[in-house]
């Protein structure tokens, strides 16, 4: 997907000018401007707070919003990879609109971080390992988990995923409300 040309037509949609958008989002106009010219890849963060300014959801902003809700069943093939190169979210129940809950598949490969700034939002979110080890820091606590391990916590702590290990990491996690 063409991020820069996706998030210019997003944001004409809404009547909204680069100006004002960077203003609702508490950016730099030259920052959205970057973004559409794709001088820059923003960050999953950086997107999620550009995309707040609208408002938009991350699914809604990766996915043609024309599929309907009866839609039950999601292929692998199919879920939209909402992640920032190296990691990868993949998002179950894209099409649904006013989704409860966001669901993903994530992988990290070794050495993955989810960035130095720690990820806040509304709401809570959980998550079992399936595959390898993630170091876990919520608030000031650093937790190191393996295959089976799980997490809960409220998402407006301060946090960040990092793959410790020499392979890959998989994890199934769920927030609500659903943030991507």
């Amino acid at each position: 997907m063409d991020i820069g040309q996706r998030l210019k037509a997003v944001r004409t949609k809404a009547a909204l000018s680069q100006r004002e958008l960077a203003k609702r989002s508490g950016v730099t106009n030259g920052f959205i401007s970057q973004i559409e010219k794709n001088q820059v890849s923003p960050s999953v963060a950086s997107l999620r707070k550009v995309l707040e300014g609208i408002p938009m959801s991350l699914a809604s902003f990766f996915t043609d919003e024309t599929a309907l809700d009866s839609e039950v069943v999601f292929r692998a093939a199919d879920m939209p990879d909402l992640g920032s190169h190296p990691i990868s979210y993949r998002l179950v129940g894209h099409s649904r609109a006013n989704r409860a809950i966001g669901m993903l598949q994530e992988r990290l490969p070794p050495g993955a971080d989810t960035g130095d700034d720690m990820l806040s939002h509304d709401g809570e979110e959980c998550g079992i390992v399936i595959q390898g080890r993630v170091e876990v820091t919520i608030g000031e606590q650093i937790h190191l988990l393996g295959a089976g391990d799980g997490y809960y916590f409220d998402s407006r702590t301060p946090h960040r995923f990092r793959n410790v290990d020499e392979q890959e990491c998989v994890l199934i996690s769920a927030n609500t409300p659903a943030t991507f």
